[in-house]
């Protein structure tokens, strides 16, 4: 499920005297399984991979503003931990999201689990 949200009067980098620009705040929710990127199993990278619908609203709403890799900061809670990182396009799958090690420890997952996440867009 994806809400995209008018959270913040202003873009970055504009005025906020300026009337009718609104920062949209984009909130995605979903359940996703964890795997392992097959390039890098011994380091076990690991990710979940956004809805493709959510992703493709991502490419239409973020368009130019992509940083190394096509990157998107992102504000992301599995469970009860919370951390910032990126979203990274990926040419078959959409948008994947790092699960890191001490986020998959704490929450008690491994590859092939299934976990609700929340991913707010920071750019």
């Amino acid at each position: 499920m994806m809400r995209a949200q008018h959270a913040n009067p202003y873009r970055p980098g504009q005025s906020t005297e300026q009337p009718g620009l609104y920062r949209v705040r984009v909130v995605i929710v979903f359940e996703a399984e964890l795997w392992l990127w097959a390039a890098r199993q011994g380091d076990s990278w690991t990710f979940v991979t956004l809805p493709a619908e959510a992703s493709e609203e991502i490419r239409e709403l973020y368009a130019g503003q992509r940083r190394g890799f096509g990157s998107l900061r992102v504000r992301v809670a599995i469970g009860t931990t919370t951390w910032t990182t990126s979203i990274f396009p990926d040419s078959t799958r959409g948008y994947v999201l790092p699960i890191k090690r001490a986020v998959r420890k704490a929450q008690s997952l491994d590859t092939g689990d299934t976990a609700t996440v929340t991913v707010e867009l920071l750019d």
